[in-house]
């Protein structure tokens, strides 16, 4: 089938479920990523920082499919930041991916003590839009604060800001502010998993009984539940798995619809508590990592 598509704020469109490769291991990533692509996704997203680049790009060149079919995301990770750097991080993905044009490429993250940096990085992206090697141009776990900056010093609005989105955190302000300027978020951990309360508890939006229930008056699982929620409040978003029957399963959202209030009563489920690491907590000193020219 035909996925849907969102259309992005230069009007490249973009297929509405992606499929992700974080944690991914590269000798696991070609087939995962194959079978992906058998099932029908045709929005690969993976990162310099993830390790796989070059098995995304491996499995998407055994398939037969038309380039213009596909769309590939990548990201640049904070220790290539700055404006040389970057500019020469992006050959470094495009040789590992094999590719000549990316159709999205996006900072992985804010350096909130070298916000300078990060504009550098920024500026670079672009430079890379303006000359045709990128269709489109974003962010990744990027708050209010750092938009609005980012807003003020750079020319491009960002076509994406990727950030963490379940129904256990599901960040309405940074939500509504994307969605003000035209940025489309993508929700990155979308299904959610095991979230850890303040109170020191635990659980699993898997087994969440309000999710649960929903699923059963769909016939649906909890995680095509929690997908065709992002799907129809306009979020992109990109599952993963490597084992192909819920490779298979993650896809097969487009055939039923969540009523209004079943949408609210995901939306009622935010905890406030975050998964991924804090965003202002982001130093090179902390989360830096080489990333190999090949």
């Amino acid at each position: 089938m035909t996925v849907p598509t969102f259309t992005l704020n230069n009007d490249v469109e973009i297929p509405a479920l992606g499929f992700g490769v974080y944690q991914t291991p590269p000798d696991e990533t070609r087939s995962a990523v194959a079978a992906a692509l058998e099932t029908g996704y045709r929005h690969i997203d993976t990162a310099a920082a993830y390790g796989n680049e070059r098995e995304v790009g491996e499995a998407i060149h055994r398939a037969d499919l038309d380039r213009d079919e596909l769309f590939v995301e990548t990201k640049i990770w904070i220790t290539d930041f700055g404006y040389d750097a970057t500019l020469h991080a992006f050959d470094k993905a495009a040789g590992k991916l094999g590719l000549e044009r990316l159709d999205l490429l996006i900072l992985h993250q804010a350096l909130p003590g070298e916000f300078d940096l990060t504009l550098d990085a920024y500026r670079a992206l672009e430079k890379l839009y303006a000359d045709g090697k990128v269709r489109a141009i974003g962010v990744s776990n990027f708050m209010p604060a750092h938009i609005e900056r980012l807003l003020a010093e750079t020319e491009v609005v960002p076509a994406i800001n990727q950030i963490e989105v379940h129904p256990y955190f599901r960040q309405s302000d940074l939500l509504t502010i994307d969605s003000e300027h035209g940025i489309l978020n993508q929700a990155w951990s979308p299904i959610g998993g095991i979230t850890f309360y303040r109170d020191g508890s635990q659980g699993s939006t898997l087994q969440d009984p309000v999710i649960g229930e929903i699923a059963t008056a769909h016939s649906k699982s909890a995680a095509q539940v929690m997908l065709r929620w992002h799907l129809q409040q306009g979020r992109q978003s990109i599952p993963k798995s490597v084992t192909p029957s819920r490779i298979v399963e993650n896809f097969d959202i487009f055939d039923f619809e969540l009523t209004a209030e079943e949408l609210d009563a995901i939306d009622g489920l935010d905890t406030g508590v975050r998964g991924g690491p804090e965003p202002e907590d982001i130093t090179r000193e902390s989360f830096g990592m080489e990333i190999p020219d090949a």
